[in-house]
């Protein structure tokens, strides 16, 4: 039997450096030392509320520090975490919380309104952290208080490797969401791998800390990985490219963690910027990164960006680029170490067919990162790990160096005219139009090709046509490929990972 939790990570760094900054968030800066001391406060609390190992505490706070306070708390007391994204419906909180099976919501103060309704709709137990209004009828038992009241666990509650830390909700294109189960041994070992073995994460870093916590890359690379390197996390509640490249500046951060969206946020900030930080590590992931817009950023802030790829159930990180193996634009690197990731025949589901260099398959993982499958859904879980492997759902290539190239998402490939045509390929081209700021590409139902391929702008403000753009792109694409209809948009939706939602786009503009 193997013992290892993920409250270990903050618990080393609190005797490693207990008087390093741990968090900053605004005014407010906490060494480790107190950090991990409030954890086990609100630890001892939760278990005076009856919370106990293999009990569920479901997270819906803000990055604020009184996340990594909470979840570190009720790691340390044993208990699963289920991180709650900021931006559902009470209904769909009330369905992750029932279906998660949690004992208890710990909501701030600031999403009182939201969790009160929820935990009401799902029969589950409501209780606050952060400064409560002055006035509120009915108001929730406050963590701080229960914790108070009793003395702070000595240390963590010891776990097996193998036991679930965190189920992470995966937001699936068709049905309900799904509880990916991650293990103590999946996060711990992503995260170090993340700082030690791909970004060489240093204690002296500075890191941004502007992804969402709830989010499997906020919490495993961005929160995670910096605690575990002994580095000071940055936390910016709402991002905004203005405000960041501020708080970095003045912070004088050093390591960004972002999505395409964001590091497009940046270069549109960093033109009315009098400074800009000077950043040393910049990883993209969540979705694909434009070229145009990484040419971009390392023109502007003299930084690489090492785009990466991962998802929910694979802890995230399954590539990277790494500066072991030296970067190329456009793919998503070389495996992280002790993970395999290869290419498999995509139309085969019953079994795992590996494909030689060069060819366009399913991407497929096997390696300490894969999760322990989804909560309550074997025949789901049976359908993505196959032979030992997890099916992405990516579609990709590996090249004779090992470097590994998504091509598109399986269901978002267009089939017009019977010719495959993936999004990706066309968003590169248009991303590189001076006049494009961001742009989503999806297929709309038509009579005679059966799917057609639309273009979603969010162009500059100086303006472009959709002809121009139509004539731009027939002049970089092949006849099969380039878009026949364009839309301008004043924003593409976003979910709460900053991944824009083709599924939406699709809905909205294609009336599927």
């Amino acid at each position: 039997m193997t013992m290892l939790s993920l409250a270990a990570v903050l618990a080393e760094g609190a005797r490693r450096y207990p008087d390093k900054i741990a968090v900053v968030d605004g005014p407010l800066r906490t060494t480790y030392r107190d950090l991990w001391a409030q954890a086990r406060a609100y630890a001892a609390g939760l278990q005076d509320l009856g919370v106990g190992p293999d009990d569920t505490v479901a997270v819906l706070i803000p990055n604020v520090t009184d996340f990594p306070r909470v979840y570190f708390g009720a790691l340390a007391a044993g208990a699963r975490v289920v991180p709650v994204h900021l931006l559902l419906t009470p209904d769909e909180m009330a369905y992750v919380l029932r279906d998660s099976g949690a004992s208890v919501l710990v909501a701030h103060s600031s999403q009182l309104t939201t969790a009160g309704a929820a935990a009401q709709l799902a029969g589950v137990r409501l209780v606050s952290v952060g400064p409560l209004p002055a006035e509120l009828p009915g108001a929730p038992q406050r963590l701080e208080d229960a914790a108070a009241a009793v003395a702070p666990l000595p240390t963590y509650v010891s776990r097996e490797a193998e036991d679930v830390a965190i189920v992470f909700y995966t937001s699936g294109t068709t049905g309900e969401p799904k509880g990916a189960l991650l293990t103590h041994l999946n996060l711990v070992l992503n995260a170090a791998v993340n700082v030690f073995d791909c970004n060489d994460i240093r204690s002296d870093d500075v890191v941004l800390g502007c992804l969402p916590l709830f989010h499997t890359y906020g919490q495993t690379v961005g929160m995670n990985g910096t605690f575990r390197a002994g580095g000071t996390l940055v936390l910016l509640a709402r991002f905004s490219g203005e405000a960041a490249v501020d708080l970095m500046v003045r912070e004088g951060v050093t390591v960004f963690h972002g999505v395409p969206t964001m590091y497009i946020a940046l270069l549109e900030a960093a033109a009315k910027a009098d400074k800009l930080p000077e950043l040393r590590i910049c990883s993209s992931g969540g979705a694909s990164l434009p070229v145009a817009v990484l040419e971009r950023f390392s023109d502007t802030f003299h930084a690489t960006i090492f785009e990466g790829y991962g998802l929910s159930e694979t802890s995230p990180t399954a590539t990277t680029n790494q500066p072991a193996f030296g970067t190329r634009a456009g793919t998503i690197g070389h495996p992280i170490w002790g993970v395999e990731v290869e290419i498999a025949r995509a139309e085969v589901d019953e079994r795992i067919e590996l494909l030689p260099v060069g060819e366009l398959g399913e991407i497929v993982i096997r390696g300490h990162n894969v999760f322990a499958g989804y909560l309550n859904r074997p025949e789901e879980t049976a359908l993505a790990v196959v032979d030992g492997w997890f099916r992405s759902g990516d579609l990709g290539t590996k090249d004779a160096d090992g470097f590994i190239t998504i091509v598109d998402r399986k269901k978002d490939l267009i089939i017009r005219g019977g010719f495959n045509v993936y999004p990706r390929e066309v968003e590169e081209a248009l991303a590189r139009h001076p006049a494009v700021v961001q742009v989503a590409v999806i297929g709309v139902p038509d009579d005679v090709h059966g799917e057609e391929i639309c273009a979603v702008v969010v162009p500059d403000p100086g303006g472009v046509t959709a002809e121009e753009l139509i004539e731009w792109s027939k002049e970089r694409l092949g006849r099969h490929k380039y878009p026949r209809q364009v839309r301008f948009a004043e924003s593409l939706p976003m979910g709460p990972s900053f991944k824009v939602l083709k599924r939406e786009l699709r809905r909205t503009i294609g009336g599927q």
